[in-house]
């Protein structure tokens, strides 16, 4: 890895090159870019872990929802609208795009310190997934983790940018892929095998769960509640559609061909990797008597269901959630730095700032990132702070909650305002704020639906939705010609061949 982050030094000359590969990204590259910034140990020990002890075998929904809402409707909806919009404004990141498009810098500066603000929580709880497997594994100390995985994606991302992180990412979704199978067939065949798990799973019963009583519930279609799976589904799926680190990759993508074939790459890549996690995790209450959830947590059901494996296979456990969570960590610091220095910094607090100088800017701001998650990370990890599903649950309702409305009425309606871009921003960042306050401190009490801070996250992001439109009808509309002008884009057809065709 490190060596491939030298060998792409060559891509990262200018901005251009380093936050997007010079928009020359290959359909397969993007893909599994896409789906290695998607999946990590959050979702392999946190969720997972979480959702399979709640529902049972159904929690394989929020993984069909991944792939089929957050990934083939992701790329159809959004793919081709970004990569093209994008390039007529030449904006590299989603702030960037948020104060051209609505020709707001202030709109770009707030959009820029939510990014900042919120993706900070969702890195750390990268680190502790990793924590949870490496002491399973090797019985190291935490902060080792911390190091080891920091520094070797600082490093290959400093040095080759976002290229280097795409080629990683096919790499490490290549392991993550043959990894998921592997282990998910240990791990049945531990209990007999298939049919023997889901006959030991109907088995099962929780009266302190939602109908956990019923016979055979973990073991059934929908589960013991699936009105909070549903919140997990909407949550964990529509929200790729707001996250900054996921829309950039349709930003980077050489060609409209190139965004059809990875639409489909995409989607199989999150059928295996995403369906295959929560399938996993749905068996977690056939090891009850190896882990004490109320103690522990459930960041700790996934390490009990691998302790009893082979060494071999519990290294392939190892490498594979260290690729799945150091490609996503890629992902976020990229993400960050980026909108840090170009649309924070540059031409506000740096008046002028030439290529070269953003570049050494942005490689400082991936060290300061990963020094302050790694840091928060030990805090969290110390004072058992909150679970792993908790804190991803905030970063992604906040990202999401504030930026997917926004974002995909502005792809798609002229009348978007630069007002409701803000309400969304403010209501969207303002009540997971508010959630994780009320949760953490027990100030305030919140609605027992939305005490949750995945379904706060959900509501937060269906709520976009509608307020984005509501305060558009009755704010100052944007200038009409610059938005027909920018429309007329989508309507220019040029040959998919071309790498910047539109621009060209």
């Amino acid at each position: 890895m490190v060596g491939i982050g030298l060998y792409c030094r060559r891509h990262t000359s200018g901005i251009n090159g380093f936050v997007l590969g010079g928009r020359s990204v290959g359909p397969w590259l993007t893909a599994f870019a896409y789906g290695t910034s998607y999946f990590s140990a959050v979702v392999f020990v946190g969720y997972a872990g979480q959702f399979g002890w709640k529902y049972g075998i159904a929690a394989t929904w929020a993984g069909i929802g991944n792939a089929i809402l957050g990934s083939l409707l992701a790329w159809a909806v959004l793919g081709r609208r970004t990569r093209i919009l994008t390039q007529h404004y030449n904006s590299a990141t989603m702030p960037q795009f948020f104060g051209q498009r609505f020709q707001s810098k202030s709109l770009k500066i707030g959009a820029s310190v939510i990014v900042f603000v919120f993706l900070i929580p969702y890195t750390a709880s990268l680190f502790n997934g990793l924590s949870r497997l490496f002491g399973m594994a090797f019985h190291m100390d935490y902060t080792v983790c911390i190091i080891l995985m920091g520094v070797l994606t600082g490093i290959y991302v400093i040095a080759g940018g976002y290229m280097a992180t795409a080629i990683n990412d096919f790499i490490q979704g290549c392991v993550m892929l043959v990894g998921i199978c592997v282990v998910i067939a240990a791990v049945l065949n531990t209990q007999g095998g298939f049919l023997e798990a889901l006959h030991g799973l109907a088995a099962v019963s929780d009266p302190e769960t939602v109908n956990g009583e019923v016979p055979g519930i973990f073991a059934s279609f929908f589960g013991p509640d699936p009105v909070n799976l549903l919140g997990v589904v909407i949550l964990t799926s529509l929200g790729t559609w707001g996250l900054p680190q996921m829309v950039q990759k349709f930003y980077a993508i050489k060609s409209e061909d190139s965004i059809h074939k990875g639409t489909i790459i995409s989607t199989l890549f999150a059928v295996v990797v995403a369906g295959g996690c929560y399938f996993l995790g749905g068996f977690g209450r056939l090891f009850a008597d190896q882990v004490d959830v109320a103690s522990e947590g459930y960041d700790a059901i996934i390490p009990a269901m691998l302790s009893g494996l082979p060494d071999l296979l519990i290294a392939v456990v190892v490498i594979l959630v260290l690729s799945a969570s150091m490609s996503t960590l890629s992902s976020l610091v990229i993400a960050s730095s980026s909108t840090l220095t170009i649309d924070l910094l540059k031409g506000n607090i740096v008046k002028k700032m030439n290529d070269f100088q953003a570049v050494f800017i942005m490689r400082c701001f991936i060290v300061v990132f990963v020094l302050i998650s790694m840091v928060l990370a030990i805090v969290q990890y110390k004072n058992s702070f909150s679970f792993i599903a908790q804190l991803m649950g905030v970063s992604w309702g906040a990202l999401a909650g504030s930026f997917l409305a926004p974002f995909l009425y502005g792809l798609y309606w002229k009348k978007t305002t630069k007002a409701a871009c803000w309400a969304s921003f403010l209501f969207g960042s303002g009540i997971m704020t508010l959630n994780l306050i009320s949760t953490s401190t027990g100030w305030f009490a919140f609605p027992t639906l939305l005490q949750s801070s995945i379904n706060c996250g959900a509501f937060a992001m269906l709520a976009g939705l509608v307020i984005v439109p509501v305060v558009s009808l009755f704010t100052k509309k944007p200038d009409q010609a610059m938005v027909d002008e920018a429309f007329s884009c989508y309507e220019k057809k040029a040959p998919v061949s071309q790498k910047n065709a539109l621009s060209e």
